[in-house]
Protein backbone atom coordinates (compact mmCIF):
# COMPACT_ATOMS: atom_id res chain seq x y z
CA UNK A 1 0.00 0.00 0.00
CA UNK A 2 1.19 3.59 -0.55
CA UNK A 3 0.53 6.56 1.73
CA UNK A 4 -0.97 9.66 0.33
CA UNK A 5 2.68 11.25 0.78
CA UNK A 6 4.59 8.98 -1.22
CA UNK A 7 2.93 8.99 -4.25
CA UNK A 8 2.79 12.40 -4.71
CA UNK A 9 3.67 16.13 -2.94
CA UNK A 10 1.16 16.06 -0.07
CA UNK A 11 -0.47 19.56 -0.65
CA UNK A 12 0.13 19.76 3.32
CA UNK A 13 3.99 19.95 2.86
CA UNK A 14 3.96 22.15 -0.35
CA UNK A 15 1.32 24.48 -0.68
CA UNK A 16 1.85 27.74 0.40
CA UNK A 17 0.58 27.99 4.03
CA UNK A 18 -2.52 30.94 3.85
CA UNK A 19 -3.53 29.39 0.73
CA UNK A 20 -3.32 25.89 2.45
CA UNK A 21 -5.45 27.10 5.74
CA UNK A 22 -7.95 28.20 3.06
CA UNK A 23 -7.80 24.92 0.90
CA UNK A 24 -8.20 22.86 4.22
CA UNK A 25 -10.35 25.07 5.83
CA UNK A 26 -13.18 26.20 3.81
CA UNK A 27 -14.51 23.32 2.43
CA UNK A 28 -15.35 22.37 6.32
CA UNK A 29 -16.40 25.80 6.93
CA UNK A 30 -19.00 25.67 4.13
CA UNK A 31 -19.81 21.88 5.27
CA UNK A 32 -20.24 22.90 8.65
CA UNK A 33 -22.66 25.71 7.94
CA UNK A 34 -24.90 23.37 5.72
CA UNK A 35 -24.99 21.48 8.88
CA UNK A 36 -25.81 24.45 11.13
CA UNK A 37 -28.62 25.00 8.13
CA UNK A 38 -30.08 22.07 9.15
CA UNK A 39 -29.82 21.86 12.67
CA UNK A 40 -31.38 25.25 12.09
CA UNK A 41 -34.22 23.94 9.90
CA UNK A 42 -34.89 21.65 12.04
CA UNK A 43 -35.30 23.53 14.93
CA UNK A 44 -37.34 25.73 13.18
CA UNK A 45 -39.96 23.51 11.47
CA UNK A 46 -40.08 22.00 14.77
CA UNK A 47 -41.27 25.26 16.77
CA UNK A 48 -44.33 25.54 13.53
CA UNK A 49 -45.60 22.57 15.37
CA UNK A 50 -45.22 23.91 19.33
CA UNK A 51 -43.73 25.37 21.67
CA UNK A 52 -42.73 21.96 23.53
CA UNK A 53 -41.79 20.16 20.83
CA UNK A 54 -38.81 23.37 20.51
CA UNK A 55 -38.36 22.81 24.24
CA UNK A 56 -37.68 19.04 23.89
CA UNK A 57 -35.21 19.76 21.12
CA UNK A 58 -33.42 22.17 23.63
CA UNK A 59 -33.30 19.60 26.36
CA UNK A 60 -32.19 16.79 24.13
CA UNK A 61 -29.31 19.13 22.77
CA UNK A 62 -26.62 18.14 25.29
CA UNK A 63 -27.08 14.41 24.05
CA UNK A 64 -26.70 15.42 20.59
CA UNK A 65 -23.42 17.37 21.98
CA UNK A 66 -22.09 14.76 23.29
CA UNK A 67 -22.39 12.03 20.45
CA UNK A 68 -21.42 14.69 18.46
CA UNK A 69 -17.98 15.47 20.90
CA UNK A 70 -17.28 11.65 20.83
CA UNK A 71 -17.32 11.64 17.07
CA UNK A 72 -14.91 14.70 16.70
CA UNK A 73 -12.74 13.96 19.76
CA UNK A 74 -11.96 10.65 18.28
CA UNK A 75 -11.20 12.54 14.69
CA UNK A 76 -8.92 14.59 16.26
CA UNK A 77 -6.51 11.86 17.49
CA UNK A 78 -7.13 9.74 14.30
CA UNK A 79 -6.39 13.07 12.33
CA UNK A 80 -3.06 14.03 14.46
CA UNK A 81 -1.69 10.59 14.47
CA UNK A 82 -2.87 9.67 10.73
CA UNK A 83 -1.34 12.92 9.75
CA UNK A 84 1.87 12.61 11.76
CA UNK A 85 2.56 8.96 9.82
CA UNK A 86 2.13 10.40 6.22
CA UNK A 87 3.98 13.44 7.13
CA UNK A 88 7.05 10.81 8.06
CA UNK A 89 6.14 8.95 5.22
CA UNK A 90 5.00 5.88 6.98
CA UNK A 91 2.43 4.35 4.46
CA UNK A 92 2.03 1.27 6.02
CA UNK A 93 1.48 2.50 9.48
CA UNK A 94 -0.70 4.75 8.49
CA UNK A 95 -2.93 2.17 7.30
CA UNK A 96 -2.75 0.55 10.45
CA UNK A 97 -4.48 3.91 11.71
CA UNK A 98 -6.82 3.99 9.26
CA UNK A 99 -7.94 0.83 10.82
CA UNK A 100 -8.11 1.38 13.62
CA UNK A 101 -9.99 4.56 13.00
CA UNK A 102 -13.08 2.21 12.05
CA UNK A 103 -12.49 0.56 15.11
CA UNK A 104 -12.70 3.37 17.43
CA UNK A 105 -16.15 4.59 15.57
CA UNK A 106 -17.66 1.11 15.50
CA UNK A 107 -17.22 1.48 19.46
CA UNK A 108 -18.89 4.92 19.49
CA UNK A 109 -21.66 3.64 17.47
CA UNK A 110 -22.29 0.90 19.94
CA UNK A 111 -22.20 3.27 22.88
CA UNK A 112 -25.09 5.92 21.62
CA UNK A 113 -26.78 2.46 20.71
CA UNK A 114 -26.49 1.26 24.16
CA UNK A 115 -28.21 5.13 25.20
CA UNK A 116 -31.10 4.96 22.87
CA UNK A 117 -32.24 1.73 24.35
CA UNK A 118 -31.44 2.66 27.96
CA UNK A 119 -30.63 5.70 28.74
CA UNK A 120 -32.93 8.11 26.56
CA UNK A 121 -35.94 7.33 28.78
CA UNK A 122 -33.78 7.96 32.69
CA UNK A 123 -32.45 11.48 30.62
CA UNK A 124 -35.55 12.86 30.40
CA UNK A 125 -36.83 11.78 33.70
CA UNK A 126 -34.11 13.66 35.29
CA UNK A 127 -34.54 16.84 32.60
CA UNK A 128 -38.36 18.25 32.88
CA UNK A 129 -41.71 16.92 34.95
CA UNK A 130 -43.45 17.57 31.57
CA UNK A 131 -44.81 14.35 30.14
CA UNK A 132 -45.64 16.01 26.59
CA UNK A 133 -42.14 17.55 26.69
CA UNK A 134 -40.69 14.29 27.83
CA UNK A 135 -42.22 11.76 25.52
CA UNK A 136 -41.16 13.79 22.52
CA UNK A 137 -37.42 14.22 23.44
CA UNK A 138 -37.48 10.27 24.07
CA UNK A 139 -39.19 9.58 20.55
CA UNK A 140 -36.12 12.09 18.72
CA UNK A 141 -33.18 10.87 20.87
CA UNK A 142 -33.68 6.96 20.57
CA UNK A 143 -34.05 7.40 16.47
CA UNK A 144 -30.98 9.84 16.12
CA UNK A 145 -28.77 7.98 19.10
CA UNK A 146 -29.83 4.61 18.04
CA UNK A 147 -29.44 4.63 14.23
CA UNK A 148 -26.30 7.02 14.35
CA UNK A 149 -23.87 4.85 12.55
CA UNK A 150 -24.52 6.72 9.47
CA UNK A 151 -23.10 9.87 11.82
CA UNK A 152 -19.97 7.99 12.79
CA UNK A 153 -18.94 6.33 9.54
CA UNK A 154 -18.97 10.14 7.78
CA UNK A 155 -16.95 11.32 10.78
CA UNK A 156 -14.21 8.78 9.37
CA UNK A 157 -14.62 9.18 5.94
CA UNK A 158 -14.69 13.26 6.16
CA UNK A 159 -11.33 12.95 8.01
CA UNK A 160 -9.69 10.23 5.71
CA UNK A 161 -10.35 12.29 2.88
CA UNK A 162 -9.68 15.34 4.02
CA UNK A 163 -5.92 14.38 5.87
CA UNK A 164 -5.23 12.19 2.77
CA UNK A 165 -5.26 15.73 0.64
CA UNK A 166 -8.89 15.59 -0.80
CA UNK A 167 -10.63 18.67 1.70
CA UNK A 168 -13.09 18.78 -1.05
CA UNK A 169 -14.70 15.63 -0.13
CA UNK A 170 -15.13 16.60 3.53
CA UNK A 171 -18.10 19.50 1.74
CA UNK A 172 -19.09 16.71 -0.54
CA UNK A 173 -19.70 14.11 2.11
CA UNK A 174 -21.48 16.28 4.87
CA UNK A 175 -22.95 19.05 2.61
CA UNK A 176 -24.87 15.65 0.61
CA UNK A 177 -26.21 14.95 3.91
CA UNK A 178 -27.15 17.60 5.55
CA UNK A 179 -29.30 19.48 1.82
CA UNK A 180 -30.63 15.79 1.84
CA UNK A 181 -31.48 16.29 5.60
CA UNK A 182 -32.96 20.14 4.95
CA UNK A 183 -34.89 18.66 1.50
CA UNK A 184 -36.68 15.51 4.32
CA UNK A 185 -37.48 17.63 7.18
CA UNK A 186 -40.87 18.93 5.46
CA UNK A 187 -41.99 15.48 4.38
CA UNK A 188 -41.47 13.71 7.64
CA UNK A 189 -42.90 16.58 10.15
CA UNK A 190 -45.47 17.67 8.00
CA UNK A 191 -46.16 15.94 5.77
CA UNK A 192 -46.87 12.10 7.37
CA UNK A 193 -47.01 13.72 10.39
CA UNK A 194 -44.83 12.47 12.46
CA UNK A 195 -43.26 15.66 14.48
CA UNK A 196 -40.30 15.42 16.39
CA UNK A 197 -39.58 11.94 15.26
CA UNK A 198 -39.94 12.99 11.63
CA UNK A 199 -36.98 15.29 12.15
CA UNK A 200 -34.82 12.55 14.03
CA UNK A 201 -35.16 9.80 10.98
CA UNK A 202 -34.52 12.64 8.30
CA UNK A 203 -31.53 14.08 10.23
CA UNK A 204 -30.68 9.98 10.37
CA UNK A 205 -30.95 9.28 6.80
CA UNK A 206 -29.01 12.68 5.63
CA UNK A 207 -26.49 11.20 7.85
CA UNK A 208 -26.03 7.94 6.38
CA UNK A 209 -26.19 8.86 2.89
CA UNK A 210 -23.37 11.36 3.32
CA UNK A 211 -21.18 7.91 5.06
CA UNK A 212 -22.31 6.36 1.48
CA UNK A 213 -21.33 8.95 -0.26
CA UNK A 214 -17.93 9.21 2.09
CA UNK A 215 -17.28 5.76 1.23
CA UNK A 216 -17.50 6.12 -2.67
CA UNK A 217 -14.74 8.55 -2.37
CA UNK A 218 -12.46 6.76 -0.80
CA UNK A 219 -12.99 4.03 -3.51
CA UNK A 220 -12.46 6.80 -6.07
CA UNK A 221 -8.43 7.46 -4.36
CA UNK A 222 -7.78 4.00 -3.78
CA UNK A 223 -5.03 4.63 -6.41
CA UNK A 224 -3.23 7.39 -3.62
CA UNK A 225 -4.42 5.68 -0.81
CA UNK A 226 -5.27 1.99 -0.75
CA UNK A 227 -7.06 1.11 2.53
CA UNK A 228 -6.50 -2.37 3.42
CA UNK A 229 -7.59 -4.55 6.42
CA UNK A 230 -5.52 -7.46 5.59
CA UNK A 231 -4.18 -9.21 8.62
CA UNK A 232 -5.38 -6.28 10.81
CA UNK A 233 -5.08 -6.84 14.08
CA UNK A 234 -5.70 -3.93 17.27
CA UNK A 235 -2.31 -2.37 18.21
CA UNK A 236 -2.25 -1.51 21.72
CA UNK A 237 0.47 0.95 20.64
CA UNK A 238 -1.66 2.95 17.96
CA UNK A 239 -4.51 2.55 20.34
CA UNK A 240 -2.78 3.90 23.22
CA UNK A 241 -1.49 6.95 20.87
CA UNK A 242 -4.70 8.03 19.25
CA UNK A 243 -6.67 7.36 22.58
CA UNK A 244 -3.79 9.69 24.61
CA UNK A 245 -5.15 12.29 21.93
CA UNK A 246 -8.67 11.85 21.49
CA UNK A 247 -9.19 11.35 24.98
CA UNK A 248 -8.87 14.72 26.20
CA UNK A 249 -10.07 16.03 22.57
CA UNK A 250 -13.81 14.48 23.80
CA UNK A 251 -13.43 15.35 27.13
CA UNK A 252 -12.77 18.79 25.65
CA UNK A 253 -15.50 18.78 22.75
CA UNK A 254 -18.11 17.06 25.51
CA UNK A 255 -17.80 20.12 27.74
CA UNK A 256 -20.03 22.13 25.55
CA UNK A 257 -22.78 19.28 26.18
CA UNK A 258 -22.01 19.83 30.23
CA UNK A 259 -22.36 23.68 29.85
CA UNK A 260 -25.54 23.66 27.77
CA UNK A 261 -26.73 21.17 30.15
CA UNK A 262 -25.75 23.26 33.33
CA UNK A 263 -26.56 25.98 32.50
CA UNK A 264 -30.28 24.19 31.62
CA UNK A 265 -30.35 23.34 34.96
CA UNK A 266 -29.24 26.86 36.28
CA UNK A 267 -32.07 29.03 33.98
CA UNK A 268 -34.98 26.67 34.90
CA UNK A 269 -35.56 27.84 38.45
CA UNK A 270 -35.34 31.55 37.28
CA UNK A 271 -37.13 31.17 33.63
CA UNK A 272 -38.46 28.87 31.70
CA UNK A 273 -38.11 31.77 28.98
CA UNK A 274 -34.12 31.88 29.48
CA UNK A 275 -34.33 28.47 28.49
CA UNK A 276 -35.91 29.20 25.68
CA UNK A 277 -33.92 31.95 24.85
CA UNK A 278 -30.57 29.92 25.42
CA UNK A 279 -32.10 27.06 23.00
CA UNK A 280 -32.49 29.72 20.53
CA UNK A 281 -28.90 30.64 21.25
CA UNK A 282 -27.08 27.66 21.10
CA UNK A 283 -28.99 26.81 17.58
CA UNK A 284 -27.83 30.47 16.06
CA UNK A 285 -24.32 30.16 17.44
CA UNK A 286 -23.39 27.32 15.13
CA UNK A 287 -23.58 29.81 12.37
CA UNK A 288 -20.35 31.46 14.15
CA UNK A 289 -18.51 28.83 15.89
CA UNK A 290 -18.93 26.02 13.33
CA UNK A 291 -16.63 28.30 10.64
CA UNK A 292 -13.94 28.59 13.84
CA UNK A 293 -13.99 24.91 14.47
CA UNK A 294 -13.62 24.16 10.99
CA UNK A 295 -10.46 26.66 10.77
CA UNK A 296 -9.29 24.63 13.81
CA UNK A 297 -10.18 21.77 11.97
CA UNK A 298 -7.89 22.61 8.95
CA UNK A 299 -5.03 23.50 10.97
CA UNK A 300 -4.36 20.44 13.07
CA UNK A 301 -3.57 18.02 10.41
CA UNK A 302 -1.32 21.02 8.38
CA UNK A 303 0.27 21.78 12.20
CA UNK A 304 0.70 17.72 12.56
CA UNK A 305 1.72 17.03 9.28
CA UNK A 306 4.45 19.76 9.28
CA UNK A 307 5.16 18.81 12.77
CA UNK A 308 6.39 15.44 11.33
CA UNK A 309 7.78 16.88 8.49
CA UNK A 310 9.94 19.39 10.82
CA UNK A 311 8.78 22.42 9.13
CA UNK A 312 8.65 24.66 11.85
CA UNK A 313 7.78 27.85 9.81
CA UNK A 314 5.01 26.22 7.96
CA UNK A 315 3.51 25.67 11.42
CA UNK A 316 3.99 29.37 12.65
CA UNK A 317 2.69 30.72 9.45
CA UNK A 318 -0.65 28.38 9.76
CA UNK A 319 -1.51 28.88 13.49
CA UNK A 320 -0.91 32.72 13.11
CA UNK A 321 -3.28 33.00 10.01
CA UNK A 322 -5.99 30.83 11.04
CA UNK A 323 -5.92 33.02 14.15
CA UNK A 324 -6.69 35.89 11.86
CA UNK A 325 -9.10 34.09 9.92
CA UNK A 326 -11.31 33.41 13.05
CA UNK A 327 -11.00 36.21 14.93
CA UNK A 328 -12.60 38.06 11.63
CA UNK A 329 -15.47 35.64 11.38
CA UNK A 330 -16.23 35.97 15.20
CA UNK A 331 -16.01 39.88 14.72
CA UNK A 332 -18.94 39.29 11.64
CA UNK A 333 -20.69 36.93 13.84
CA UNK A 334 -21.18 39.76 16.39
CA UNK A 335 -22.04 42.02 14.35
CA UNK A 336 -24.55 40.32 12.47
CA UNK A 337 -26.21 38.30 15.48
CA UNK A 338 -27.13 41.60 17.12
CA UNK A 339 -28.58 42.93 13.95
CA UNK A 340 -31.13 40.13 13.29
CA UNK A 341 -31.49 38.91 16.75
CA UNK A 342 -35.10 40.21 17.01
CA UNK A 343 -36.43 39.31 13.78
CA UNK A 344 -34.59 35.63 14.41
CA UNK A 345 -36.91 34.79 17.29
CA UNK A 346 -39.99 36.72 16.15
CA UNK A 347 -40.16 35.20 13.01
CA UNK A 348 -37.91 32.10 12.87
CA UNK A 349 -38.49 30.72 16.41
CA UNK A 350 -41.86 31.77 16.91
CA UNK A 351 -41.21 33.96 20.11
CA UNK A 352 -43.75 35.59 22.18
CA UNK A 353 -43.36 38.97 23.33
CA UNK A 354 -41.73 38.37 26.64
CA UNK A 355 -39.28 35.73 24.69
CA UNK A 356 -38.48 38.48 22.34
CA UNK A 357 -38.28 41.21 24.49
CA UNK A 358 -35.24 39.08 27.08
CA UNK A 359 -33.87 37.51 23.84
CA UNK A 360 -32.87 40.52 21.55
CA UNK A 361 -30.55 42.01 24.46
CA UNK A 362 -29.77 38.41 25.52
CA UNK A 363 -28.20 37.46 22.40
CA UNK A 364 -26.60 40.65 21.48
CA UNK A 365 -24.49 39.93 24.79
CA UNK A 366 -23.80 36.84 24.20
CA UNK A 367 -22.57 37.66 20.49
CA UNK A 368 -19.74 39.42 22.30
CA UNK A 369 -18.21 36.49 23.05
CA UNK A 370 -17.26 35.45 19.43
CA UNK A 371 -13.95 36.90 18.47
CA UNK A 372 -12.60 36.27 21.78
CA UNK A 373 -13.63 33.09 22.00
CA UNK A 374 -12.36 32.28 18.28
CA UNK A 375 -8.64 32.46 19.46
CA UNK A 376 -8.83 30.03 22.12
CA UNK A 377 -10.25 27.46 19.98
CA UNK A 378 -7.50 27.80 17.19
CA UNK A 379 -4.61 27.81 20.15
CA UNK A 380 -6.13 24.74 21.53
CA UNK A 381 -6.31 23.26 17.98
CA UNK A 382 -2.16 24.17 18.33
CA UNK A 383 -1.93 22.26 21.18
CA UNK A 384 -3.56 18.91 19.86
CA UNK A 385 -0.93 19.17 16.45
CA UNK A 386 1.68 19.45 18.98
CA UNK A 387 1.07 16.81 21.18
CA UNK A 388 0.02 19.10 24.20
CA UNK A 389 -3.74 18.25 24.39
CA UNK A 390 -4.10 18.39 27.99
CA UNK A 391 -3.58 21.93 27.61
CA UNK A 392 -6.31 22.29 24.95
CA UNK A 393 -8.98 20.47 27.70
CA UNK A 394 -7.39 22.95 30.14
CA UNK A 395 -8.76 26.05 28.53
CA UNK A 396 -12.13 24.42 26.79
CA UNK A 397 -12.29 23.59 30.78
CA UNK A 398 -12.06 27.04 31.47
CA UNK A 399 -14.05 28.31 28.68
CA UNK A 400 -16.88 25.91 29.30
CA UNK A 401 -17.56 25.59 32.60
CA UNK A 402 -15.11 25.84 35.48
CA UNK A 403 -15.45 30.07 34.90
CA UNK A 404 -18.38 29.84 32.66
CA UNK A 405 -21.16 28.14 34.98
CA UNK A 406 -20.19 30.33 38.49
CA UNK A 407 -19.86 33.57 36.80
CA UNK A 408 -23.62 32.62 35.41
CA UNK A 409 -24.42 31.79 39.06
CA UNK A 410 -23.05 35.22 40.13
CA UNK A 411 -25.05 37.17 37.52
CA UNK A 412 -28.41 35.29 39.02
CA UNK A 413 -27.53 35.91 42.36
CA UNK A 414 -27.01 39.78 41.59
CA UNK A 415 -28.10 40.76 38.13
CA UNK A 416 -30.30 38.04 36.30
CA UNK A 417 -31.15 40.46 33.29
CA UNK A 418 -26.83 40.25 32.64
CA UNK A 419 -26.58 36.72 32.82
CA UNK A 420 -25.85 36.94 29.30
CA UNK A 421 -22.34 38.99 29.83
CA UNK A 422 -20.93 35.32 31.24
CA UNK A 423 -19.98 34.05 28.44
CA UNK A 424 -17.88 36.84 27.26
CA UNK A 425 -16.36 36.98 30.85
CA UNK A 426 -15.56 33.86 30.89
CA UNK A 427 -14.05 33.52 27.19
CA UNK A 428 -11.89 36.34 27.63
CA UNK A 429 -10.47 35.11 31.29
CA UNK A 430 -10.30 31.51 29.28
CA UNK A 431 -8.42 33.42 26.03
CA UNK A 432 -5.28 35.19 28.16
CA UNK A 433 -4.77 31.62 29.67
CA UNK A 434 -4.13 30.14 26.18
CA UNK A 435 -1.99 32.80 25.05
CA UNK A 436 0.12 32.52 27.86
CA UNK A 437 0.47 28.64 27.33
CA UNK A 438 1.30 28.73 23.71
CA UNK A 439 4.33 32.05 24.53
CA UNK A 440 5.43 29.02 27.22
CA UNK A 441 4.51 25.99 26.18
CA UNK A 442 4.13 25.87 22.15
CA UNK A 443 6.49 28.45 20.68
CA UNK A 444 9.58 26.56 22.54
CA UNK A 445 8.23 23.48 20.60
CA UNK A 446 8.54 25.41 17.11
CA UNK A 447 11.58 26.85 18.08
CA UNK A 448 13.21 23.28 18.51
CA UNK A 449 12.71 22.50 15.59
CA UNK A 450 14.64 24.91 13.77
CA UNK A 451 17.38 24.02 16.33
CA UNK A 452 17.83 20.47 15.50
CA UNK A 453 17.10 21.20 11.35
CA UNK A 454 20.33 23.29 11.85
CA UNK A 455 22.11 20.77 13.38
CA UNK A 456 20.70 18.35 10.40
CA UNK A 457 22.03 20.49 8.18
CA UNK A 458 25.70 21.06 9.73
Amino acid sequence: MRGAGESRGNILGTMPVNRLVITMSAPIMLSMLISAVYNLVDSIYVAQVSDLDFLALSYAYPVQLMMVACCTGVGVGFNATFAQRLGEGKGEEANRVACHGFLFYGLCWLLFLAFALWGAPLFFRLSTDNPVVARAGVEYLTVCCGASIGMCMQFLTERLLQTTGHPSGFMIVQGSGALLNIVLDPLFIFVFDMGVTGAAVATVIGQISGACIGFFLLWRIRGEFALSFRGFRPQTGISRELLSIAAPAVVMQSLSSFMSLGLNQLFTPWSQTAVFVLGVYFKIQTFVFMPIFGVSNGLLPIASYNYGARAPARIRGAVRFSLTLSAGVGAAGTVLLALAADPLLRYCFQAGEEAAAMGGPALTMTALAFPVGAVSIILSAAFQAMGRSGLSLLVSLLRQIVLLLPIAAWFLRTAPDLVWLSFLCAEVLACLTAVGLYLRVIRPRIRALETAGDGERA
